[in-house]
This record gives C-alpha cells, structure tokens and sequence, in this order.
C-alpha cells in the first residue's frame, strides 16, 4: 500500500483540509499520514473558532520521522498559514522528496481575484517557492496570476490559460494543472501542461452552486488516484466528476451551505468510480 504524508491545517469540526484528505485518501487505498500546520476548532466560516499555530511541530516531528527511517510515496501540501510555514514545507520537501515520490502542491491562498484576507502582498512569492518544489501544483487562475505576476480576467481564451500554464511551468514545477477553467457558461473544468509539452484538459458540467472544501476534495481526490496508479489525466477527470458529484448531493441536503461540501455519502461511489478507471 502506498503511503502519503499531507502538511495543512486540521479542522476539529467542518470539512476542509486534513478533515477532508484523511478520508478521501484513505478511502481510495492509499495510506494518509498527516502532518498538522494547526489545529481549529472549526473552519473559518463559523463565526466563532480558536486556532492553534503548530509551526513549532513541523521540524521536530520531521526530526523524528527521520530518525525512524519514515518515507513517504507522495507529499501532499494544502493552505499553509504564513511565509515562514512555507519555508519549512520547502525544509521538509529538501529532506523527504526524492526521485521516487510524488510531490503535489495546491496553493491555497486565493479565489475570484483576491488574495485570502490572511495573507499579505509578499505571501504569493513565498507560495511560489513551495511550487517551485513540486513535481504537480494545482492552483487556480487567481492564484496562477498571483503566482506568476499575470493579470487576472474573468473573460479569457485559450492562449490566456495557455500562457499562464507556461509561466506556472517556469517557477520550477514538472506539471502545471489549472483548475476552474472554462470556455463555456455551462462547462468547468481542468487543462495541464507538463514539461514535455504535454496538454490535457477536462470539462464537465459547472454547478451554480458553491461549496467550502471542494478545493481540498479535488486536490484529494487527484492525489488518491495518481497514488493508486491512473495516469494524471484520468486522476484529473475522476476528480472533477467526484466534486460535481458531492456539490449536487449537497445542494439537495439541508445542512448549512457555509458548512461544507457532503462527500461523506458520496464515498462508496468513489470507490466506485476509481475501481471502473484501474
């Protein structure tokens, strides 16, 4: 079994980051460990919350993982809450990345043109140094224009996702995969460009609806199967057809929208789905 490690936050209660990961990969046969950058009480959509910054714990528990010989098939980073967390995140890819393990990246740091409030104007270079470390990132355009000094659009066409895949390539990553991309009303989807000039992309259909954690469901979702052996393009399309999956159970429950987005029922079905795609 192939064992992962995954560096970001942990909510105690909402579906985001290790609440979401730890699950989703565990359920696709891929072993999760977890590395927690902090620890909520809840997502930050709640009103009220505690957080605990535990930059503090990362070195020391890499420390002890290598003192016990630990490796790790792939390394999977999400939203990390400073520059200097993302110098450690790049510390512990220089001492547990190598050329047989997978690293992914998702930048999570911005969404519809805006930097999230946490983070200041310097925070995308620090981001970018983590990606420049990456064998795959998976940003989205706000965040690929934050990245790469790119003017961010709302009306674009291929040659403008195109170009931005180029300039995310040239931060230093093997493949650039840009989510939320669409050129048509009713199709969202993915394209990526790896170092070799190879191009893929994936459309389905775009829900009105919009759902805490389904960026971190994505991200997981991708990583479980390229672990489980899909190549990336059929990892990326599995991924997309699981999201809009959760986004239509959920906008059919009662719960709260704010609260996150309802994979849990929806987990049989991906296993489903992965073993129709092996």
């Amino acid at each position: 079994m192939k064992r992962i490690i995954t560096l970001q936050d942990i909510s105690c209660v909402g579906r985001c980051s290790i609440t979401v990961a730890l699950p989703v990969i565990s359920a696709m046969g891929v072993e999760c460990g977890i590395l927690p950058t902090a620890v909520l009480s809840t997502h930050t959509m709640f009103k009220t919350f505690t957080c605990k910054d535990l930059s503090d714990q990362i070195a020391p528990i890499a420390d002890a993982w290598e003192a016990e010989k630990i490796t790790f098939d792939g390394i999977y980073t999400g939203y990390l809450a400073s520059g200097e967390q993302c110098r450690q995140v790049c510390a512990f890819f220089d001492r547990f990345a190598n050329a047989d393990n997978l690293v992914l990246v998702d930048p999570a740091m911005a969404d519809n043109g805006k930097l999230y409030a946490a983070f200041d104007s310097s925070f995308p270079q620090e981001m970018a140094k983590v990606c420049a470390k990456a064998d795959i990132i998976l940003p989205n355009i706000t965040e690929a224009c934050l990245l790469t000094g790119t003017e961010y659009r709302t009306e674009y066409d291929e040659a403008y996702i195109d170009g931005l895949l180029c300039r995310l390539l040239d931060l230093g990553c093997r493949t650039a995969v840009l989510t939320g991309v669409s050129f048509a009303p009713d199709k969202l989807g993915v394209a990526y460009l790896d170092r070799d000039g190879n191009r893929f992309s994936y459309f389905t259909r775009r829900c009105p609806q919009s759902y805490h954690g389904t960026g971190d469901l994505y991200s997981s979702t991708v990583l479980g199967g390229v672990m489980r052996g899909l190549d990336l393009g059929d990892a990326l399309a599995l991924a997309a057809d699981f999201v809009v999956t959760c986004i239509e159970a959920t906008a059919s429950s009662k719960e709260s929208r704010w609260y996150g987005v309802e994979f849990e029922s929806q987990i049989p079905l991906l296993c489903r789905m992965l073993e129709e795609r092996l």
